[in-house]
């Protein structure tokens, strides 16, 4: 079982050979976001991929992008889902990442969704991890629970940090039958550390939040056992420390109080130790 890395699109703007470069750099190797839908950037998000040799994860947004669109239906968000999957064939994605559905809804309206959803992504013949993120259907652990003993047996994208949030704790310490059901379903993690009041703590090099990082460490830890349980050739992570309100800033000046690529290649270093030091395979292409 291997690690593969990747660098999170969020918050880029620009060429893609600059941020191609910089995962090479890194030692990434490949990018997750949304594939353009602008023809000009397609070009130079395929041409900044296919050079260097990146995969790619594609993600969907089921309607407006963390957030979902007001008052969205079901009907709404399945369209969304296959047009964008659909269109993102193009780039012959590893797989799909889906911030999807609404923290709003009926439960049977979730439970409606994602099994819609599923079938869709069977009938494609492809893989899609559903984020547990907040304001989507997965927003909350024991949400997700029961939502999993309902619905066909999709996969996830583990993002914890979300539930920290939600939760105003280290929630996974309280619901280790939530963490091991997590572990048999998990596809892809986006390891950003969590706490309290934020899903992102203001810098995890900080010895503050010493505590926070170690718990996430055992979490993803039981994650990795549980896709090497599974059968899993390839561990795919995303460390997504990102801009857009989750880094904080000075209120008055707006300076950032850290660079977010050094946080995430930071995280990926982490990941590298931690992976290896649990006597997996190694990261190399």
């Amino acid at each position: 079982m291997k690690l593969k890395l990747f660098k999170t699109l969020w918050g880029h703007s620009g060429s893609y050979a600059p941020a191609a470069d910089l995962t090479v750099e890194a030692g990434f190797h490949g990018f997750e976001g949304p594939f353009p839908t602008d023809p000009e950037k397609r070009i130079n998000f395929l041409e900044a991929i296919d050079s260097r040799k990146l995969l790619y994860i594609a993600e969907i947004s089921t309607t407006g992008f963390a957030v979902p669109d007001p008052g969205s239906t079901v009907v709404q968000h399945l369209e969304a889902f296959e047009r964008i999957l659909a269109d993102s064939l193009k780039a012959k994605p590893l797989f799909f990442s889906s911030m999807a559905g609404s923290d709003l809804w009926e439960f049977s309206q979730s439970v409606e969704f994602l099994t819609k959803a599923w079938e869709i992504s069977q009938s494609y013949g492809v893989r899609v991890g559903f984020e547990t993120h907040r304001s989507r259907s997965l927003f909350h652990p024991m949400i997700t629970k029961n939502l999993l003993a309902e619905v066909p047996p999709i996969e996830l994208t583990i993002d914890f940090s979300h539930w920290c949030n939600v939760c105003e704790r280290l929630v996974l310490n309280e619901l280790p039958e939530v963490l091991n059901l997590c572990a048999e379903r998990v596809l892809h993690i986006q390891p950003r550390i969590g706490y309290d009041q934020g899903a992102q703590v203001p810098d995890p090099r900080a010895p503050m939040y010493s505590s926070v990082v170690e718990a996430h460490l055992r979490w993803w830890k039981v994650l990795w056992e549980g896709q090497r349980r599974r059968g899993f050739d390839l561990v795919t992570m995303t460390p997504e420390f990102g801009p857009d309100g989750y880094l904080q800033v000075d209120p008055y000046t707006q300076a950032p109080i850290a660079d977010l690529w050094e946080l995430n290649v930071w995280t990926g270093r982490l990941m590298k130790q931690e992976f290896h030091g649990g006597g997996f395979a190694s990261t190399d292409l």
